[in-house]
């Protein structure tokens, strides 16, 4: 039950990295005459082992990309059919192998698998049928869909996520590195006592917790496309601008001056040592999608009273960190059929109208309306600390006073009201330390093992491109 509970949660955030694209060596013209007649009356585009791609499939993956893209600019129409193409080949090798190795997935496993995510989404299972078919796709190919990406997933797991293995030397090192980091003056910092703020800009692509293997790597190929760009002679506030305004599922947002504290793990960590006017040397990437950030500037805070205190940077031993944690509630309409994005923006209006003029108390709002498990409590989240929220929410939460309603916030999960309660000095463990840097090793571990796997795969497979077109040439 357990692992099935897992495995839903991430189907979509771990089993989809974006796959680089090797050289189409292959020939495009057919061996002989068995292959012309197959292209020309089934409309094969490549063979693939014992199977094959469609002309088909690739029209309906366009489709799809074009689809969930909200208007987002796409390749030229052959360089796109050559990435569809490469992914799906890709695709059909991963479930050709995993089905060998004997991994399958039976119908009622898969019914409750599709019970649960209904469920979660507060659907019936007529509703959810209604929402699958609305998106233009049938619910039987959507059980298909689902079926292969969990064999895929599973395939993986055993494969790759298994032979991952990190030592306590490894975690001990980590910890230095950044015990190094965070003692050491920042790059181009003032030199002087008191604590630093950062002012972080960045251009936020969102991918939905659900999207599909084309989505997330389309999301993951612009925002290193926005990346490059914001490396040339180009104005990143102008950049993120224009991006928004071309594609509005894209966010641009200057975050202010921060302390460190304030501040996203994710993105402490990409940012820490860069100075004023610098990029993150890579997109970061989050539950909530791809972020390119840039540090505007960074400053040191310092009372008239207090005098510069030398840093020590000779000290790596891992020790406690005092970190600001805030306790906050919520209201919380989630993503569903029937309710828009304008309708969930006005009924959160309304109620923060209301509160703010003292006319209903938040904490009842939230048990009658938000639609999480923290509606019982009054939408109360607890404490919490930086970088265990989505990015979305937690920064909106770190402008509010304690006491203040933001106004209405879209995350992946949907729309929210929130209420800081209070703000508390917290230490954050060395244990607490240890499990960050086991999990960030591993991260960075799988995404060199999972791409040298990939690699493999479609190395010692037998492929043959029969035709590109989606007409028989």
């Amino acid at each position: 039950m357990n692992r099935s509970i897992k495995l839903i949660r991430n189907l979509f955030l771990l089993a989809c990295v974006a796959v680089a694209l090797p050289s189409y060596a292959q020939s495009n013209a057919p061996a002989n005459a068995s292959e012309s007649k197959i292209r020309d009356i089934d409309g094969v585009a490549a063979v693939v082992n014992t199977g094959f791609v469609t002309r088909k499939e690739i029209d309906d993956r366009i489709a799809t990309i074009a689809k969930q893209g909200g208007g987002a600019a796409m390749p030229d129409k052959e360089t796109l059919r050559k990435q569809v193409l490469e992914r799906l080949i890709v695709e059909k090798i991963q479930l050709q192998d995993a089905e060998q190795s004997g991994i399958s997935v039976s119908s009622a496993e898969l019914d409750k698998i599709i019970a649960d995510i209904a469920a979660r989404n507060k659907l019936t299972m007529a509703e959810f049928r209604a929402t699958i078919m609305k998106s233009g796709s049938s619910f039987e190919r959507y059980r298909e869909m689902l079926r292969d990406d969990i064999i895929v997933t599973r395939f993986r797991e055993r494969e790759v996520d298994s032979q991952i293995k990190i030592s306590d030397a490894e975690v001990d090192n980590y910890i230095s590195e950044r015990t190094q980091a965070m003692n050491a003056p920042a790059a181009n910092a003032p030199a002087a006592g008191g604590q630093e703020e950062l002012d972080v800009a960045q251009i936020f692509i969102p991918v939905d917790a659900n999207a599909g293997p084309g989505t997330i790597a389309e999301a993951r190929k612009q925002a290193d496309s926005l990346l490059r760009e914001a490396r040339g002679d180009v104005d990143f506030l102008q950049l993120g601008a224009k991006a928004a305004k071309e594609n509005p599922r894209i966010k641009f947002q200057n975050l202010g001056y921060r302390t460190p504290d304030r501040l996203p793990q994710l993105f402490l960590e990409a940012v820490r040592n860069i100075g004023p006017g610098q990029l993150a040397n890579t997109v970061v990437k989050s539950p909530a999608g791809f972020h390119v950030l840039k540090v505007l500037d960074r400053r040191v805070m310092v009372a008239a009273s207090q005098a510069p205190t030398p840093v020590a940077t000779g000290d790596t031993t891992p020790k406690n960190i005092t970190i600001t944690e805030t306790n906050a509630r919520h209201i919380l309409l989630r993503n569903r059929a029937g309710l828009t994005d304008a309708d969930a923006e006005r009924r959160l209006s309304g109620y923060r109208d209301q509160v703010r003029a003292k006319a209903a108390d938040f904490g009842e709002l939230a048990k009658k309306h938000s639609e999480d498990g923290s509606a019982a409590n009054g939408g109360v989240l607890g404490w919490m600390s930086p970088g265990q929220l989505v990015p979305e929410f937690e920064f909106a939460m770190n402008r509010l006073q304690i006491g203040e309603v933001s106004n209405p916030v879209k995350t992946e999960f949907g729309w929210h009201l929130i209420q800081v309660l209070e703000r508390r000095e917290a230490q954050l463990t060395v244990e607490k330390q240890r499990e960050f840097a086991r999990a960030a090793i591993r991260e960075r571990k799988f995404e060199q093992l999972y791409q040298d796997w990939l690699r493999q795969l479609r190395d010692t497979a037998t492929v043959r491109i029969l035709n590109l077109d989606n007409v028989a040439r």
